[in-house]
């Protein structure tokens, strides 16, 4: 059965060497044909690899839950009680071995579902977005390998393994941002992702050292089962945090994200779902019993955990961009999870992972659906869509519904699960958790009833706008997008709307069942939210409800200013003491060696008068030694 696991992550990083490799053979002598035959073979190799990989982590599932192999104990084993481990070698590196080892259990398979769908449904969904897009099979490649890198994180049964597939998603994650890098917007994004999430790297890579250092292995059993001093776990799990601010996007390397929203919007999709963000919560529930064993790291991500939900809430509440309130809302929901982890419910902070997973694909999508339509990415710009976009109307009202939280779509029932686990979670941060998340489930409401009414309700705002490059975005044509771009999200809008319900239904194995207390308290905030930008919106339909915040907007749309805060504080003083660094260089260091050799060019010159070959020169030095010498001579004697 390990060859099976082998083959889900292996499936989608062939494809991504084919259609990086092969979709061009054959086609050198077609001339213009060769771009759709390059196209629709780009477009197989995508889709048929992750589509078998999504059929093989069914049948893994299943499997599981008949009870193959051996039960780990923890509750996941109560969902899935099977247990799939396979080590294909053992590196030797003189101190502490590296085993290349895979494993599947209940979690892996859970978020490996996730993946496989989310990425399946973004395949098929480019092969319209990005019709017509030249390097649309670089862009299908790095998409495959994006879900291999993520898969290889899922199943990874050593950390350094699982580090591999960790980096190898940072290198995507940068080749997609900036997938139009002729824009320098585009590719300032990129480089901004990658250096962010490289400098939490650091710290992640240094805890995965001090973990197999202390535990004798990097295998995660041997790790999670080894005797280890709780200050070395709190420093190692500290250092882990590092990684996981980093590429969840939390405070405080939250600032990579927005920006983010310059790729393709099938790549927001992804990476706002089933890989990269997704990636550090599911470290943190892979090791959870070592962070329990370590109060003060879950205290800090409490507090993180806090200040980032709140604080990206309002931020999305005063963007006018759909795809950054979109992004805002995903650091907020990020960290909701993480406040469940940090109050002891790794079950909660899963189900809402996956929830989460299912409505923001959707919601992307959608907001993908749109802009392809309208032909721009602001709200401003749109308005009264609800007739012409039937289909994306529908779909995006059960995403925004299981955003805002409301029944019975699946945000309700896991973010009260999170709801709960923080309410009885416990040590210095609880309340000050709890009372940001109540006041984070408010302003959710509103800003997800602001996008929802501004962009479908109220009167039409679509201008003609010149038409952008292939696969940017397209002129208002009046219709629906193709059916690639539809189905996918149709789709995604059944566990985006269902999920919740299968969960609770199965709270018995997963342990997060409905605490209808939280649960009603929760939503009737979510409600007073929606319920105040909705009375803004009727009385002024023109006008924009995020008025609401008043002076406070500016601040809030700027997110606060920490971009300008890092740029004073951090980006200008390092390129201050790099650029004295240089002027050192050049005028000290340089300035040394440039001295040298002019000193020894003078020096020369002297020497030079005394070999030019005039031998009465010679003979005149000759005799001014010996007269100097004769009158030394007698002068001393």
């Amino acid at each position: 059965m390990i060859v099976v696991v082998a083959l889900i992550v292996l499936l989608p990083f062939a494809a991504a060497a084919a259609g990086l490799l092969a979709t061009r053979l054959g086609t050198r002598n077609l001339g213009a044909r060769s771009e759709p035959t390059a196209y629709r073979r780009a477009a197989w190799f995508a889709i048929v690899p992750a589509a078998v990989s999504a059929a093989l982590t069914v049948w893994l599932a299943a499997a599981l839950a008949g009870g193959a192999g051996v039960s780990e104990g923890r509750f996941w084993s109560e969902l899935l009680p099977g247990r799939v481990e396979g080590t294909l070698t053992v590196v030797e590196t003189g101190s502490v071995p590296i085993s290349l080892t895979l494993r599947a259990d209940g979690l892996s398979v859970l978020a490996g579902i996730l993946v496989v769908v989310v990425a399946l449904a973004v395949q098929v969904y480019s092969v319209g977005y990005m019709r017509d897009e030249p390097r649309y099979p670089s862009y299908s490649a790095f998409v495959s390998l994006f879900t291999s890198a993520m898969l290889l994180v899922v199943y990874a049964g050593d950390l350094i393994v699982l580090y591999v597939g960790w980096e190898i998603m940072g290198l995507c994650s940068y080749l997609l941002i900036g997938h139009w890098w002729e824009h320098r917007a585009n590719s300032r994004a990129a480089v901004k992702a990658f250096l962010v999430t490289r400098l939490g790297d650091v710290g992640f890579l240094f805890g995965i050292f001090v973990l197999g250092s202390a535990a004798g292995g990097f295998r995660i059993d041997d790790v999670l089962r080894a005797d280890i001093p709780r200050g070395t776990l709190v420093v190692a799990t500290l250092l882990l945090l590092a990684g996981v601010a980093g590429k969840s996007a939390q405070v405080p390397l939250q600032t990579w994200l927005p920006d983010a929203m310059a790729g393709p919007t099938p790549i927001s999709a992804l990476i706002h779902a089933a890989t990269m963000v997704a990636a550090g919560i599911f470290v943190v529930a892979r090791l959870y019993p070592a962070f329990l064993a370590a109060p003060p790291t879950l205290d800090v991500l409490g507090v993180v955990a806090a200040v980032g939900m709140l604080g990206a809430a309002l931020a999305a509440l005063a963007q006018d961009d759909l795809k950054r309130v979109l992004a805002y809302s995903t650091i907020s929901q990020l960290a909701y999870m993480a406040a469940a982890l940090a109050a002891g419910s790794d079950r909660a902070a899963m189900f809402h992972l996956v929830s989460h997973g299912a409505f923001k694909a959707l919601l992307f999508l959608c907001a993908g659906l749109v802009i392809h339509h309208v032909g721009s990415n602001l709200i401003s710009h749109m308005g009264g869509l609800r007739r012409a976009l039937p289909v994306t109307f529908w779909t995006m009202t059960i995403g925004f519904a299981a955003l805002a939280g409301l029944p019975p779509a699946s945000g309700f029932f896991s973010k009260d699960a999170v709801i709960s686990a923080v309410e009885h979670g416990t040590g210095p941060a609880q309340p000050f958790v709890y009372a940001s998340a109540l006041l984070t489930v408010g302003v959710t409401g509103a800003y997800a009833a602001r996008a929802w009414l501004r962009t479908f309700f109220g009167p039409a705002r679509i201008e003609p706008l010149a038409e952008p490059p292939p696969g940017v975005a397209h002129v208002f044509d009046g219709r629906e997008a193709p059916p690639s771009m539809l189905w996918p999200a149709g789709v995604l809008a059944v566990p985006a709307l269902l999920l919740g319900l299968v969960g609770s239904a199965a709270g018995s194995a997963t342990g997060v069942e409905v605490e209808w207390g939280p649960a009603t308290l929760s939503l009737a905030v979510a409600l007073l939210g929606g319920g105040i930008v909705y009375a803004l919106w009727r009385a002024a339909p023109e006008q924009d409800p995020a008025r609401l915040l008043g002076p406070f907007r500016g601040p809030c749309e700027r997110a606060f200013s920490v971009d300008a805060a890092y740029a004073a504080l951090i980006a200008r003083p390092v390129l201050r003491l790099a650029r004295g660094v240089a002027r050192t260089d050049a005028r000290v260091v340089d300035g040394a060696v440039r001295g040298s050799g002019r000193a020894t060019l003078g020096l020369s010159g002297l020497v030079r008068l005394a070999q030019n070959g005039n031998a009465q020169l010679y003979v005149t030095g000759l005799l001014a030694g010996l007269v100097l010498i004769a009158v030394a001579a007698v002068v001393l004697t």
